[in-house]
């Protein structure tokens, strides 16, 4: 279900799972979100109750409430600016303000997790590009982990702002600009990390140069039932399989050159 909610959802789709029920946040600006009727249609022959409702003008800044720290592979610390550094771990402060990320879901930790086992591996190394940095959390990680240069990109002019306050926060370069990645791809040498949805996904495969390949490419956003289709187009494009992981329904892959 959430592959479908994803195509209507514009600006991206939160899950969160209860005991008895399953909550999506959609996001997207007056008139951009989906009627409860397309919702319904998404959720098709389900035997569940659907409810629709529409968040206050204010969700923004409500994020506040839950953004609570989190350790990661036991070496990075996520916290926000309101909540003290820990000791012996690599300190990121993230405060997302308007756009999407804190690093708390698992498709971004996944890529965290990833990106320090290249970093203990000696891959830590020459530039990196971040694709859909929202936040910049996987980006300002990645400059602390060594990589350098540094570059993230976004379409949201609010993740982009929200990166380049994380970025001072933490005092890293990040060479931040806006694409929208439906129509260009930046250039992708050295290590590229893509945290996306399986259709933005499927277009950076398709616009890989075969003669330029990334030296590593960490990708997630993906469904386990998407894993299997996402993988098999990177390595068409001439990439191999290094590593594949899964937490809860999201599935994170590393792909290294052939």
């Amino acid at each position: 279900m959430l592959a479908q909610l994803a195509v209507l959802a514009p600006n991206g789709v939160e899950e969160e799972q209860g005991r008895d029920y399953v909550e999506f946040a959609i996001y997207g600006g007056e008139g951009e979100l989906p009627d409860l009727g397309s919702i319904r249609a998404a959720v098709g022959e389900s035997l569940v109750e659907v409810s629709a409702t529409e968040v206050p003008d204010d969700w923004a800044d409500r994020w506040q409430d839950f953004h609570k720290p989190l350790l990661v592979g036991e070496r990075i610390w996520l916290r926000p600016s309101w909540e003290p550094a820990r000791p012996g771990t690599i300190d990121i402060v993230v405060d997302p303000g308007r756009a999407f990320g804190t690093g708390s879901h698992p498709t971004t930790r996944m890529c965290l997790e990833l990106l320090l086992e290249l970093a203990g591996a000696g891959g830590g190394e020459g530039p990196l590009t971040d694709l859909g940095t929202g936040s910049g959390v996987l980006a300002i990680a990645a400059a602390k982990l060594g990589w350098g240069p540094v570059a993230g990109y976004d379409n949201e002019p609010a993740a982009l702002e929200a990166a380049a306050a994380n970025a001072a926060a933490n005092s890293v370069v990040l060479d931040l600009g806006r694409i929208n990645l439906r129509d260009a791809l930046p250039p992708t040498a050295g290590t590229v990390v893509a945290n996306l949805t399986a259709p933005l996904l499927r277009r950076l495969a398709e616009g890989l140069p075969g003669d330029a390949l990334p030296r590593r490419l960490v990708c997630s956003g993906l469904l386990r039932s998407e894993a299997d289709e996402a993988a098999g187009r990177f390595m068409d494009a001439g990439l191999t399989e290094a590593e594949r992981r899964a937490s809860g329904d999201w599935t994170a892959i590393s792909f290294a050159a052939a």
